[in-house]
């Protein structure tokens, strides 16, 4: 079965055209004011209109209210919502319900003991997004160009299906797919010049890493 891919935090229509192009499934939008990713939601709108019926449009959100989600799903028109804070299985249990859309829940991972926390989220996800545990100083959940140790994912069984995420890029893509299994994958940082800056050549690199997967 091919690696899907996603590339996150896209703001601009050539970064986004970019991903299109060379085969992206899903696209994320970064709703998050401290990210250097961040997007309004009128931006937002005009990059929406840009993405073919069968490519997934995913909103980054990190502890939102339900106004601020509103207004993301709609100015985006949104397919999954993926849940980066301390959102508990409640509360994502929550969005699903109000949107009717899909939840991904991000599980920051440094230790084989964080991998545990997935399992609560059984009934309220439909994916986990394992992603490097940032510092507890930093200002950002993910997209630090941070890596775990794949290895701790060896053997575990996953209580949902899930993807892979925290410092991917088109070097490290085949290693990483092949220690943890992965069959979707999510870049970010792995594919900029700069926070917050994408760079159309690296995500072609990307892309076409995992097509050869």
């Amino acid at each position: 079965m091919p690696v899907q891919t996603k590339i996150c935090g896209l703001s601009t229509p050539e970064t986004l055209g970019a991903a299109i192009a060379h085969g992206a499934a899903y696209v994320g939008f970064v709703f998050f004011p401290k990210s250097p990713r961040n997007l309004d939601f009128d931006r937002a709108a005009a990059l929406a209109a840009l993405i073919p019926g069968h490519i997934r449009k995913v909103g980054v959100l990190v502890n939102p209210d339900d106004a601020f989600v509103d207004r993301a799903v709609a100015a985006a028109g949104l397919d999954i919502l993926q849940l980066h804070g301390a959102e508990p299985p409640e509360r994502a249990a929550v969005l699903a319900r109000r949107h009717g859309i899909g939840i991904w829940k991000a599980i920051p991972v440094k230790a084989r003991a964080d991998l545990a926390a997935a399992a609560r989220y059984r009934d309220a996800a439909d994916h986990i997004l394992y992603d490097a545990k940032t510092p507890d100083e930093a200002d950002l959940p993910g997209g630090m160009g941070l890596r775990f140790d794949w290895h701790l994912l060896e053997g575990f069984r996953h209580p949902l299906p899930w993807a892979l995420s925290g410092g991917l890029d088109a070097r490290n893509l085949a290693e990483a797919v092949g220690v943890t299994g992965a069959d979707l994958v999510d870049t970010s940082s792995g594919v900029e010049t700069s926070p917050g800056v994408k760079d159309v050549d690296k995500i072609a690199a990307f892309l076409q890493s995992a097509s050869q997967l």
